[in-house]
């Protein structure tokens, strides 16, 4: 695995499997994808600002971007993360109401983007930064769904690209302690969490409860600013 093609949305889990990556001396081309959600303005704000910590720490000539705009794509698509869908729901990241954010075909729209790219650029490797606590809600961050999508890219490429999700079996909080034994430590206090269309994270959707979580699991204080 020397050159990886990443799905790099400005949260903190894809901004830990950056750092994490990028400290096994790995290239890594990170992908953003704007798609309609109602926090897409606000994540890309946050991708570029990961992507520009890492540029100026000494990875100049381990990084690039690649921007892609799908508004259209999604337009039609049914979620309430859209913006053309309700209102984000509030409470419990395990919640059923949380259901109402799911993107259908979102994940496996993006990998097969990020397919085409590695192999363009020579890549052997996608890397998502889906974890457990996405598995009660998302089907797409699912184990038999990352296994099968690792077979179905192995087919499609004659076995040239490979699926990689490292933080499969973890929590936030686990993700968190990786991030903060990194050197140097991932920036989370350039990272968005939270799903709703505003610029300070709300605290109180899903989203935001599992983030709040994890730092107070490790008893470390969540480094951006919340609604109060």
């Amino acid at each position: 695995m020397k050159k990886v093609v990443l799905a790099l949305s400005g949260g903190m889990d894809s901004a830990t499997l950056l750092g994490f990556l990028l400290s096994k001396g790995v290239e890594v081309h990170c992908c953003n994808f704007q798609y309609g959600s109602k926090h897409n303005a606000y994540e890309f704000h946050t991708f570029s600002h990961v992507f520009h910590f890492y540029l100026i720490n000494g990875f100049r000539d381990k990084i690039d971007a690649h921007i892609f705009n799908l508004v259209n794509t999604f337009k039609s698509f049914d979620s309430d993360l859209l913006q053309s869908g309700g209102a984000i729901p509030e409470g419990h990241y395990e919640a059923e109401s949380m259901k109402q954010t799911v993107v259908p075909g979102r994940n496996l729209i993006f990998a097969s983007i990020m397919t085409g790219l590695a192999q363009s650029i020579g890549a052997d490797t996608i890397a998502l930064g889906v974890h457990a606590g996405d598995h009660h809600i998302y089907p797409d961050c699912r184990k038999d769904f990352i296994h099968s999508l690792n077979i179905t890219i192995n087919f499609a490429t004659e076995e040239k690209v490979s699926v990689y999700a490292p933080f499969l079996d973890m929590n936030k909080a686990d993700i968190l302690k990786i991030g903060y034994n990194l050197t140097p430590q991932v920036p989370y206090q350039y990272t968005r969490t939270c799903y709703k269309n505003q610029s300070i994270s709300c605290g109180k959707c899903g989203a935001c409860q599992e983030r709040l979580e994890a730092f107070k699991l490790l008893g470390k204080e969540d480094p951006i600013e919340y609604e109060r």
